[in-house]
């Protein structure tokens, strides 16, 4: 029997499936799927349309999607950026209207009523939400950009769209610290261990999947264990982390539950008792 296209990755059901699939499963129609984007800060991406699914991954806000159906007040999408498929609530979206133009660089920030701090907070942005920036002002000595919708975000928290990235991912991993562990989070206000690779290389201008199995599979090369050395990765069974130098990582985690540093050695021992040894070692 041949194997069923991986699920994650693949938008298919016996009713209807994306228009590449077509030849490749049954369904009584395929679709191309028209534009939306994320009109939430976060929005959790589950595999079925049920509160009660757990969470695949999230999305983040004015991230794009293809939207394939809507039925009961969800949406059944596939993110753009790492195609990953998965239902939302219909209210998490909108049209995509203008191109992004900026992009939130700092963990976490705010946007504001008003071009002024001491307006209220209308909402909190996560690193790497993307924006569309219609003005800027400033207020005091600071600069803010406004929102199409009209609020206001500090523009130091920002950078342009196609303004050369960070290229050290691990410093922005290591932004992260503390940041609380959750189990498909990908943001700043919570973020799983292949999240954390996948978020902070993006930063840097470099894709990665989302899950680590996929991270393990395929992102960069095999390397061997003398080799070690800053922004490679190792992983588990399940398991992903950063080496921040030859001799410590960084990973977001259960057993601290959150974003933690850790000597290799300490969490190779620490891990073994339940996940045995590394599974592998990577230089993305």
């Amino acid at each position: 029997m041949t194997a069923l296209p991986d699920r994650r990755l693949n938008a298919y059901r016996p009713d209807l499936a994306e228009a590449g699939l077509a030849g490749i499963v049954a369904a009584e129609r395929y679709v191309e799927g028209t534009p939306a984007a994320v009109a939430v800060p976060v929005a959790a991406l589950r595999p079925r349309p049920d509160e009660a699914a757990g969470i695949d991954t999230q999305l983040l806000f004015g991230e794009t999607v293809r939207l394939f159906d809507r039925a009961e007040g969800w949406a059944w999408v596939k993110a753009d950026a790492d195609g990953y498929v998965g239902y939302l609530p219909e209210t998490a979206l909108r049209e995509t209207g203008g191109p992004a133009t900026h992009i939130v660089a700092a963990p976490r920030t705010f946007a504001y009523t008003g071009n002024d701090l001491k307006t209220p907070a209308a909402f909190t942005l996560s690193m790497g939400s993307r924006l569309t920036i219609s003005g800027e002002s400033e207020t005091r000595g600071t600069r803010y950009l406004t929102l199409s919708g009209g609020q206001s975000v500090v523009a130091a928290h920002c950078i342009a769209i196609g303004e050369p990235p960070d290229d050290d991912y691990v410093a922005t991993a290591a932004r992260f610290l503390e940041t609380p562990y959750l189990w498909g989070g990908r943001s700043g206000f919570g973020i799983d261990c292949s999240g954390l690779v996948q978020l902070s290389m993006m930063m840097a201008g470099r894709k990665a999947p989302r899950d680590s199995d996929m991270q393990a599979a395929g992102l960069g090369v095999p390397i061997e264990r003398e080799a070690l050395r800053r922004g490679d990765l190792v992983f588990w069974r399940g398991h992903v982390a950063i080496m921040e130098d030859e001799r410590t990582i960084l990973h977001a985690n259960g057993h601290t539950m959150n974003v933690a540093r850790e000597g290799l050695e300490e969490a190779i021992r620490r891990i073994g008792w339940l996940y045995q040894q590394p599974t592998g070692l990577r230089r993305p």
